[in-house]
């Protein structure tokens, strides 16, 4: 895996609406959304159900469109799907009759790479993620843990810039759920990507972004942000991280006081 440069925008996003159109009515997602984000930052995005957390993470792959506004990847609008942007769902999706290795090469073969370069990119992708000994293991040998970190190697063994997770811990034991954030804080510092995930969870977020973004946090449905200025690895128990997750949960009225 290359370090990616983390200096300036890698993401613009200028004026986003989405709404859907259900039984004949129009339903707004939200409304002219702006949004910036610096290469290599990890950026979780957080709010109730509907609020679009999900379309806007689907609109960034290039998977569904918006209604209006722009998403710049490098100061270039993108037109769809792109090999710089890499989305890793909550389920990870394994092909159960083949191995974790073929698994993670499925897509480089599909694109006729050549063998030497694809077992080298593999090997890397799976040391990352901490599976290089269970490459022959089949997916239902795995652990929920161990399959998502098979999905996420999938995605960073094409070097993407910007690695998409939606919920990806979210089927997960709470223990093992903990184990997977520190993973992930791991991964994000080693491969250098950028990182924008979408959570239910307050506490993962402030442990996991730079920056939190909260979706239908304003009157036209649109969202807001804070900066997580938190020394890494951070510390649950900490005063500064306790305020941060008291303030996220009195967004949604859910603060213990």
């Amino acid at each position: 895996m290359s370090g990616q440069d983390r200096s300036g925008h890698g993401l613009e996003i200028r004026g986003l609406a989405k709404s859907f159109l259900i039984d004949g009515r129009i339903h707004p997602v939200f409304g002219q959304f702006d949004l910036d984000i610096e290469r290599g930052e990890f950026v979780v995005i957080v709010g109730e159900s509907g609020s679009g957390k999900t379309t806007l993470l689907r609109i960034i792959a290039g998977l569904e469109t918006a209604d209006r506004g722009s998403v710049a990847v490098n100061g270039k609008a993108i037109g769809g799907v792109g090999s710089e942007r890499v989305m890793v769902f909550q389920e990870p999706r394994l092909l159960p009759w083949l191995t974790v290795r073929k698994n993670v090469s499925f897509g480089l073969e599909l694109r006729d790479q050549p063998r030497p370069a694809i077992t080298r990119k593999v090997d890397d992708a799976l040391r990352l993620v901490g599976l290089g000994t269970f490459a022959s293991a089949y997916p239902g040998q795995l652990s929920g843990g161990m399959a998502q970190r098979v999905g996420i190697a999938r995605a960073l063994v094409t070097d993407p810039e910007i690695l998409l997770l939606d919920e990806p811990l979210g089927a997960l034991d709470a223990m093992t759920r903990m184990r997977m954030q520190q993973e992930l804080e791991r991964l994000w510092q080693d491969s250098g990507a950028t990182m924008i995930m979408v959570t239910h969870d307050i506490e993962e977020a402030v442990y996991l972004a730079d920056k939190i973004v909260v979706m239908g946090a304003s009157s036209d449905g649109s969202g807001d942000w804070i900066t997580v200025s938190l020394p890494r690895p951070r510390d649950r128990s900490a005063v500064q991280f306790v305020e941060i997750r008291e303030t996220l949960l009195r967004r949604f009225n859910l603060a213990s006081n």
